[in-house]
């Protein structure tokens, strides 16, 4: 934790984006809802702005060493909570089970690891549940698909909401990939 004159200060850089993003979501979901064309771009902006935030976060907590307990608490919750806003939205916005199934998958699969995550830690094992490499590659597809499909209306006629759709069902196959690499690894914890 970066030090300023003999105490621990809160406002580093990387605490200030994830606040950020935090902001960033009553914004999102009123530009969502705007009654003019090129709402669903701005969304789509602001929601890609959002997950290039996550990660230049992270990599400026570890270059700078501003690493905080507060930092680590708030950056996963700042994820989920703009990654289901954005589900939750689209869900309306496409009205269909192609979209609901992995919407709910992930919101699910998110909840389920949280709370795995909690448990672990209380045991004193979260080291053996921390963020994979799959973990990190589906955040990466599922912020592209959801981007991609905030983009663009609902129409499946364009090749480009088939490809989100496509990416959206290759992040739900890693959501659930990563969730059961956890598990795994808690396993000899839960079975106990």
């Amino acid at each position: 934790m970066q030090q300023v004159a003999g105490k621990a200060t809160l406002l580093t850089i990387p605490n200030l984006l994830t606040l950020l993003r935090i902001a960033l979501i009553p914004v999102f979901v009123v530009v969502f809802y705007l009654p003019y064309h090129w709402s669903a771009l701005a969304g789509a902006v602001i929601f890609a702005l959002a997950g290039i935030t996550d990660w230049v976060d992270g990599y400026l907590a570890r270059k700078m060493g501003q690493s905080t307990k507060l930092g680590a608490f708030l950056d996963p919750v700042a994820d989920k909570l703009m990654v289901a806003a954005a589900l939750a939205l689209l869900v309306e916005a496409h009205a269909t089970a192609l979209l609901s199934i992995p919407a709910i998958v992930i919101i699910s699969r998110e909840i389920t690891v949280s709370a795995l995550r909690e448990w672990m830690a209380e045991v004193g094992k979260r080291a053996s549940v921390a963020v994979s490499f799959v973990g990190k590659v589906k955040t990466t597809v599922q912020m592209i698909a959801i981007t991609g499909l905030l983009a663009n209306e609902p129409d499946m006629e364009y090749w480009v909401v088939w490809l989100a759709y496509l990416l959206l069902y290759v992040a739900t196959g890693l959501t659930l990939w990563s969730m059961l690499v956890y598990l795994k690894a808690a396993w000899p914890e839960l079975k106990e």
